[in-house]
């Protein structure tokens, strides 16, 4: 038997599903910008560039949206690990996720109403939102308008330590999008936890 809960309003969603299309963009643009060659590229140089940049000022947009809406809605709270005990349950949900899906143990915190993420969920998306995207989009910025960059920076020219934060946070989101298309399949169905994503309601076992 399941039981249905509705978690997820509209405008969550709708963030949700643009804010991954938009770092998709930024991805495949990134990598061409950076790694293609005249012989390999995904997107064509100059057209990268301009779809990069475009993506790039939707994105900080958005995100402006994000953080207005989770603080008006109270959605921050969701954001927070919940105490006591916050190790220990991060604990026990990376057990569960290295090997204790793979025995075909049960969610050892299934989503509620009140608590939406898990504790090592809460303190991941935390980081994500609130310290990684804030510092690409703030980098990504600058990189667009290098006269806000200082002259020096550790003894370097000032835009290149802003252009190695922009790559390395934006790597790592980009890894971390990876990981959550991957993660999203441990739900009671393979496909019940995206599902989630776009009607709002979720499936408890």
């Amino acid at each position: 038997m399941t039981e249905r809960i509705y978690l997820f309003p509209l405008w969550l969603r709708l963030w949700h599903w643009a804010n991954a299309l938009l770092i998709l963009v930024l991805g495949v643009t990134g990598i061409s910008l950076h790694f293609a060659g005249p012989d390999m590229y995904l997107v064509d140089f100059s057209l990268a560039v301009r779809i990069h940049n475009v993506a790039g000022l939707a994105l900080a947009a958005l995100y402006g949206f994000f953080v207005i809406a989770n603080a008006v809605s109270g959605n921050w709270w969701q954001y927070v690990p919940k105490s006591p005990g916050v190790l220990q349950r991060c604990w026990t949900q990376t057990r569960f996720y290295l090997w204790g899906v793979f025995k075909g143990e049960h969610e050892p915190f299934p989503m509620t109403r009140e608590a939406n993420f898990n504790a090592l969920q809460a303190i991941i998306y935390w980081l994500v939102m609130y310290l990684l995207l804030p510092i690409t989009i703030v980098s990504g910025l600058i990189y667009l308008n290098p006269q806000w960059a200082p002259a020096r920076m550790f003894g370097l020219d000032g835009l290149l330590p802003v252009a190695l934060l922009h790559y390395l946070s934006a790597a790592v989101i980009l890894m971390f999008a990876i990981s959550h298309v991957y993660l999203g399949t441990m739900g009671a169905r393979p496909t019940s936890t995206h599902k989630t994503m776009i009607t709002g309601w979720h499936e408890a076992e």
